[in-house]
C-alpha cells in the first residue's frame, strides 16, 4: 500500500486497543478477492507490527462511518469482544433521514433476517426473523430531512437501515442508503457510529469516545 492507501483516522491508541474513525465506503475487514483486501483490519496491521491477525473486535457495515474499536492483543480481543457479545459497550449513532419524521422519540422493534436470494439485503419476517431492537430520538429537521439519535440494543446486519426505512419501523430511509433508500453510490450514506463506550481491557475503568459526522 501507499501511503494514502495506508491513512487512518486514529481516535485513540493504546497498548492494548485502537479506536479508528471509518470513513463511508470502507470496509471494516477484509472481502473476498485481492480487489477487496484493504480495509480498516489491514491498515491496522500494517501501521501497527505485531498486531493480531484478526483485531477487528465489532464491524460497522462498508457504508457507515464513524468509531471502530480494534484490539492489538489476543487477551484485549477477547475481553473486549466478550463486551460487546453481553451487550456490556453503549453505543450511539446519528442518522440523517431522507424525509420528515414525526414524533420525538421511540423504541422500533422488528424481525428480519437475512434475504438468502438477494444477499446482503435484509428482510422483515415474523416467523423466521430475529427481532431487533433500536432506540431512537429527534435531533432537528434540516431542508427537509431529520437528524435523528439512535441507540441499538442489539447488533443485527443493517439493523438502523432497516428501521429506518421498513414501514413498521420509521418509514423513512436514511440519506444515500443504496439497499433500502434511494442512494446511488456507496460512501453516501448517512449514518455514523458517534460515540463508543466500554471498559477498558487491561485496566477495567469505562472509557469513552465521541466522533461527530462532518454532515
Amino acid at each position: 500500500m501507499n501511503s494514502s492507501e495506508s491513512y487512518l483516522d486514529i481516535i485513540h491508541e493504546d497498548p492494548d486497543f485502537v479506536v479508528v474513525n471509518k470513513a463511508s465506503g470502507m470496509l471494516s475487514v477484509p472481502g473476498r478477492g485481492p480487489d477487496k483486501i484493504d480495509s480498516v483490519a489491514t491498515r491496522v496491521k500494517q501501521l501497527y507490527p505485531g498486531c493480531i491477525e484478526q483485531p477487528a473486535v465489532h464491524r460497522l457495515d462498508m457504508d457507515t462511518s464513524g468509531l471502530q474499536l480494534l484490539a492489538r492483543t489476543a487477551d484485549a480481543h477477547r475481553i473486549l469482544s466478550r463486551q460487546f457479545e453481553d451487550r456490556k459497550t453503549s453505543k450511539r449513532y446519528i442518522a440523517l433521514l431522507d424525509g420528515i419524521l414525526e414524533g420525538e422519540h421511540g423504541t422500533i422493534e422488528l424481525p428480519f433476517r437475512l434475504d438468502v436470494d438477494n444477499r446482503p439485503i435484509q428482510i422483515y419476517d415474523e416467523v423466521h426473523g430475529k427481532v431487533g431492537v433500536s432506540h431512537w430520538e429527534k435531533i432537528g429537521i434540516e431542508n427537509g430531512r431529520t437528524r435523528i439519535s439512535f441507540v441499538p440494543v442489539t447488533g443485527r446486519t443493517h439493523q438502523l437501515r432497516v428501521h429506518s426505512a421498513h414501514t413498521k419501523g420509521l418509514g423513512i430511509p436514511i440519506v444515500g442508503d443504496t439497499f433500502y433508500g434511494d442512494g446511488k453510490k456507496s460512501g453516501e450514506l448517512r449514518l455514523h457510529a458517534a460515540e463508543l463506550g466500554f471498559e477498558h481491557p487491561r485496566t477495567g475503568k469505562e472509557v469513552r469516545f465521541e466522533s461527530l459526522p462532518a454532515w
